[in-house]
């Protein structure tokens, strides 16, 4: 099966190397860290062996495992912890956390490229975010001796078809994990679904909710006094936001400014290899523009207009700015981005319809009437007015924007804790690993 497996990717990959490569020449993608990708193990590793080993794709997870890494470095400080993403923004924000000698590119899912990572590092423990279940990888961690969990787990609405039609593949390759620390009930459902052995499914929550509000960094006091001396007030963060949402975006705050006309619209993308696109959009709708990369905010004032935030690691931080916040990813089918970071810092979140791959956090919010959702997107005019819409409600109702932000940011309090269980259930794996066959007790799951 593996063997089936290992040559249907490698015929993947033959077949799509050239948009691959079409990707790398025109933006650079994925050239970053390629050698590390296949199988060069870097120096700055130094000697690793006998260490915890932590996957995390990109952004989000780094951020959702911030406070586990530190977490087992105070609970294990005899083993190394060392962090591999996927990404290069993952890899930019992971290495600014945990120091760029802990961290690497994870390896392609072929055994050249996996096993001198696996013969250097020598990991006792290797923890996978969410659902990185990469066939080669797990069987041949699982043959060095490693124990393999997986936290934060879960199975999207949209990857539950595909691993079920598979679901003889995942169940052989999900049989040599040891744990799958699910964020839901219904996550933990469905890893059982998939082929996940139930005697070793627990759920411990969301790490997400764990992920503390930002330091305000030296660049963020800077655009506030920018925006202070500029007058521009009120203000809307949009974050995370994909193709197809800016120029309802943009369009909808034209509107906002025929009543708030010293408004600003400070706007991130998600991907930084749209930032240009991105940019050339508020010129054509006669909006002043200022770019985070090239703005001086030390002797610069903001006004009216769009901050564009062309960087990584910072959204964060500026949702602090924010009046009111709007989540991407939501308006258009792309399944939504974490509404946690403007929910900590209390500042009222506005969504779009398309939340599915959080749908467990959002479900949360509306219960406690958390969250304002723009639910008609079907229509291009429908959408602009229905953001327009939800913008002015808040902006015009300070008692209602405020209790928003406030029964948000109770419930992100109210929901904190996975960190500290993920912890125990790890320990205790480490400690005695024969005990999760004996189900939900024998290991400990709450502090």
């Amino acid at each position: 099966m593996y063997f089936l497996y290992s040559v249907l990717l490698a015929l993947a990959v033959v077949l799509t190397a050239p948009w691959w490569l079409a990707r790398m020449l025109a933006q650079g993608k994925y050239r970053a860290g390629l050698d590390e990708r296949l199988g060069r193990v870097p120096a700055r590793l130094g000697s690793a062996q006998g260490c915890i080993w932590v996957h995390a794709v990109s952004v989000g997870e780094v951020l959702a495992v911030s406070g586990l890494v530190a977490g087992l470095r105070a609970r294990f400080p005899d083993r190394r912890v060392v962090v591999s993403t996927t990404t290069a923004t993952g890899q930019k924000l992971a290495r600014e956390r945990f120091g760029a000698d802990n961290v690497f590119y994870y390896p392609a899912d072929f055994g050249f490229a996996i096993r001198p990572y696996l013969r250097a590092l020598q990991p006792d423990l290797v923890v996978l975010a969410e659902s990185e279940f990469w066939p080669n990888f797990v069987r041949l961690a699982r043959r060095h001796g490693a124990r393999i969990a997986v936290v934060n787990a879960r199975v999207s609405d949209r990857s539950l078809p595909r691993y079920l039609r598979l679901r003889t593949l995942w169940r052989q390759v999900l049989g040599d994990l040891d744990l799958f620390l699910a964020q839901s009930d219904e996550d933990a459902r469905r890893l059982v679904a998939i082929g996940a052995p139930e005697a070793r499914v627990r759920v411990t929550g969301n790490l997400k909710f764990d992920v503390e509000p930002p330091k305000e960094v030296p660049v963020i006091k800077q655009i506030r006094d920018a925006i202070a001396r500029g007058g521009a007030n009120p203000v809307i963060v949009a974050g995370s936001t994909v193709e197809g949402e800016e120029e309802l975006l943009l369009e909808a705050f034209a509107e906002v400014l025929r009543s708030y006309s010293n408004a600003l619209l400070i706007l991130a993308p998600r991907r930084p290899e749209r930032f240009d696109a991105v940019a050339e959009l508020p010129p054509k709708t006669y909006l002043p523009m200022w770019r985070r990369s090239t703005t001086d905010f030390a002797a610069e004032k903001i006004g009216h207009g769009v901050l564009l935030l062309d960087s990584i690691g910072e959204l964060a931080s500026v949702y602090a700015l924010g009046t009111v916040a709007f989540v991407g990813g939501s308006m258009v089918p792309r399944g939504g981005h974490n509404i946690l970071e403007p929910a900590s810092l209390g500042v009222p979140v506005v969504v779009g319809r398309f939340t599915e791959n959080f749908k467990d956090i959002l479900s949360v919010f509306r219960k406690a009437g958390a969250i304002r959702e723009v639910l008609c997107v079907w229509d291009h005019d429908d959408a602009v007015k229905d953001l327009h819409d939800a913008f002015v409600d808040l902006l015009r109702d300070a008692r209602a924007r405020q209790e928003l932000g406030s029964r948000a940011a109770s419930v992100v309090q109210q929901h904190r804790g996975a960190t500290e269980r993920v912890l125990n259930t790890l320990a205790a794996l480490l400690a005695n690993p024969q005990a999760v066959e004996a189900g939900p007790n024998a290991l400990e799951t709450t502090p």
